[in-house]
């Protein structure tokens, strides 16, 4: 049974398992390789996709229960006004270390900015706490989100 998608914009439709987590589909059957694999458990956060604008942890998530929505991958997320700034902060931020959870911090950074412009302190730790970095890069992650946001870090 097919399940038709929009990724990235694009009409997309796989064949195959509709239980199959959505985080295989887009890194084996649509070579979208950007979103991770960490705990496989929806705990770590390195999966985080927006289905239809909200984080979404793809590990946990069967593609059929997504058929027919949007789902937006860290390969097209600077293509939003948020993902633009989210991006520049991280760079000019100097966040990444190993950066293997960074695809997903950087989704769920973009979703807090896309429904709260201006995030305080509670409202980042809120949005953040499901994304963990193994180098403790967190207040690099916060002064990246509060300067994205046009906020002194």
């Amino acid at each position: 049974m097919p399940v038709n998608l929009t990724v990235n914009g694009k009409k997309r439709s796989v064949d195959g398992d509709p239980t199959k987590p959505l985080l295989w589909v887009l890194r084996e059957d649509l070579d979208l390789v950007g979103t991770k694999f960490g705990c496989g458990a929806g705990l770590c956060g390195a999966c985080t996709v927006h289905v239809d604008g909200a984080p979404t942890r793809a590990c946990q998530t069967p593609v059929g229960d997504v058929d027919g929505m949007s789902i937006t991958t860290i390969e097209s997320v600077a293509a939003s006004p948020a993902g633009k700034r989210i991006a520049a902060a991280w760079i000019e931020q100097d966040v990444p270390q190993c950066g293997y959870c960074q695809a997903g911090q950087i989704m769920s950074a973009v979703a807090l900015l896309n429904q709260t412009p201006k995030p305080s302190d509670d409202d980042i730790d809120a949005a953040m706490q499901g994304n963990l970095c193994r180098c403790s890069t967190y207040v690099r992650i916060r002064a990246a989100i509060k300067a994205a946001a046009g906020a002194a870090a």
